[in-house]
């Protein structure tokens, strides 16, 4: 169910929302959260609205959307309430703000909040310098982010270096979730030898790449290197060197990860690019502060980065070196495999 309220205000949208509870036969709310929407009204809203509705299934929830309109239209409060299969698990309030009220989010969202439950704020888009420094931000125990669907996402991840505060997150953080579970989980088997050297490769403008490779100069000591992919969506490739040889985690298509390593098979694992709906529903499983997040953010400045990933020797390189050392001359063998990144 969808109810327009054009023209209205808070007091007459808390009124109709009891309304509706009562004509519901609602006696509890069972909401454990209210999650604050960000955006500016037009900038694809109803997608970000979807994935919130997907993801109170796990989190029943308020949805507050503040969705700013034009700043030099007349201050106006048109706002839309969604109930039932239009809401998921939640209840949606959209408040479209123009003029001047388009400033005042935080005071049109207060009076809507549910009591005694955590408050997290969410800018699914375009978000403040400093999150926390927000107004709207200042209302939340948490504050979600994403680098990722800026303009300059990686101009937007250095903003989040430097105005960090706890309960900061963002999604291209959420998005390594995978990867850092499946590279822990290599390193868990034998031999247990140090990794001298870690290679991230990834698209140009991925802040999950950077973030990846900070993550892993911060928990193994050694200053990983982050180059670009030629080929690929996302996070392509982790090498991470050891004496025994290399553990290589290997994604080209952006689904499908083969994960190869010394005196083992290679494995095929599941490495699918994870939904909005997903991380959203990730990160609302929480809310103390992420301290890995933020030491990975402070690993920033520590990773290296490149072109192109370094060199290693080729099956023909290898066996021209030992033909040659045995004195022979090996025939390069042809190979039809193509590159993957």
């Amino acid at each position: 169910m969808i109810i327009d309220l054009p023209s209205t205000t808070t007091s007459q949208i808390n009124s109709r929302l009891v309304r509706l509870r009562d004509e519901g036969g609602a006696t509890t709310l069972g909401r454990v959260l209210t999650l604050v929407i960000v955006t500016e009204d037009g900038q694809r809203t109803d997608a970000a609205i979807d994935a919130a509705n997907d993801a109170s299934r796990e989190h029943p929830c308020r949805v507050i959307v503040v969705a700013r309109g034009a700043r030099q239209a007349a201050p106006r409060l048109d706002a839309q309430i969604r109930v039932g299969g239009d809401a998921g698990a939640s209840e949606v309030v959209v408040l479209r703000l123009y003029g001047e009220l388009a400033k005042e989010g935080a005071s049109c969202v207060m009076p809507l909040l549910l009591p005694d439950t955590p408050v997290v704020a969410w800018w699914p888009f375009d978000a403040p310098v400093a999150p926390s420094k927000d107004p709207i931000g200042q209302l939340a125990q948490r504050r979600i982010t994403d680098a990722a669907a800026e303009k300059n996402p990686i101009k937007a991840l250095e903003a989040r270096r430097a105005h960090y505060a706890p309960g900061d997150t963002d999604l291209a953080w959420t998005r390594l979730t995978l990867w850092r579970a499946m590279l822990a989980a290599s390193l868990d088997l034998p031999p247990y030898e140090k990794i001298v050297d870690a290679e991230v490769t990834g698209e140009a403008d991925s802040p999950s790449t950077d973030l990846l490779a900070a993550w892993l100069t911060d928990k193994l000591k050694v200053p990983a290197k982050r180059f670009k992919a030629t080929s690929g969506e996302g996070i392509v490739q982790v090498t991470l060197d050891r004496a025994s040889g290399a553990v290589d985690l290997l994604r080209p298509d952006g689904k499908v990860g083969t994960l190869s390593q010394p005196g083992q098979p290679s494995r095929r694992v599941a490495l699918q690019r994870r939904s909005i709906r997903d991380c959203l529903a990730e990160e609302l499983r929480r809310l103390d502060p992420d301290e890995v997040y933020a030491a990975a953010l402070k690993s920033l400045s520590k990773v290296a980065k490149g072109r192109t990933p370094s060199a290693k020797p080729s099956e023909e390189a290898t066996a021209a070196e030992e033909s040659a050392s045995n004195g022979k001359t090996a025939a390069p063998k042809k190979s039809k495999a193509k590159a993957s990144s």
